[in-house]
């Protein structure tokens, strides 16, 4: 990040890799809930840490810890499940144009696509992105994601994948509803924590439309929630995340 700060969506992704690797082939993980608890810092490594909590006929628990300098920056509990049968239904996926009716944020952004020209995820915001400013303030959203590179098959990496993309964007909901864009002189941010559902499998590197929405803001904090879905409407994830924002403007 442009900041010098850990992409939070990575340090997700690390940890549902790592505690994936404690489990068995025939347990998935279907949610994760953790914290953010430091910045991370691009120049530092970052440890992984997993302890087993909970190994039983039908579900494992993890709790899983990112360190940097001996201390925690992200600590989380994921759950895992065996594949069993039971009740499905879903909430249909809005209608709204496809990837390749909507405007790119290189097509957005024209010069100044340079700061995004080294991001893996390829992103496309239907109602217009609020990179510079706030085409229309709103607590909703919708964005169209994929991961620029194709991934291999593999789907424990596609749903590591999914978690990374799961902190893109999920924040703007709340800086949209308040007319903020990333551009506003003296915005604050920070995300505080993060938990992710995962519902069905899905390649990360296809079209996946993220819908996101903000309930509330309040005292320099933001709740938004999401859903992300394939491009052939299938709910395959659902996400909450409550971040920091903070502003001169709302001081």
């Amino acid at each position: 990040m442009p900041s010098g700060r850990v992409f939070g969506g990575q340090v997700v992704a690390q940890c549902v890799v790592a505690a994936t690797a404690t489990v068995g082939p025939d347990r998935a993980p279907h949610s994760l809930h953790g914290y953010f608890l430091r910045p991370g810092d691009v120049d530092e490594p970052i440890t992984l840490a997993v302890e087993r909590i909970h190994d039983g006929r039908s579900f494992a628990r993890r709790r899983v810890q990112a360190y940097q300098r001996g201390e925690p920056i992200f600590s989380a509990i994921a759950s895992f499940q065996d594949h069993d049968p039971g009740m499905e239904h879903q909430m249909p996926m809005p209608e709204v144009p496809a990837p390749e009716e909507v405007a790119s944020a290189e097509e957005e952004l024209g010069g100044a696509f340079a700061l995004l020209r080294h991001s893996p995820i390829e992103a496309r915001h239907v109602h217009g992105g609020i990179y510079l400013e706030v085409p229309d303030a709103r607590a909703t959203q919708a964005t169209w994601l994929r991961i620029r590179s194709r991934l291999d098959d593999d789907p424990a990496l596609h749903r590591a994948a999914l978690a990374y993309m799961s902190d893109f964007t999920i924040q703007e909901p709340t800086l949209r509803a308040n007319g903020v864009s990333w551009r506003t002189k003296g915005l604050r941010s920070a995300s505080l924590d993060h938990a992710i559902w995962w519902h069905r499998d899905a390649r990360a590197d296809e079209w996946l439309l993220y819908v996101a929405e903000s309930p509330t803001s309040r005292g320099g904090r933001g709740m938004n929630t999401g859903r992300i879905y394939t491009r052939g409407g299938e709910l395959v994830a659902s996400v909450a995340q409550e971040i920091m924002a903070r502003t001169p403007a709302f001081n």
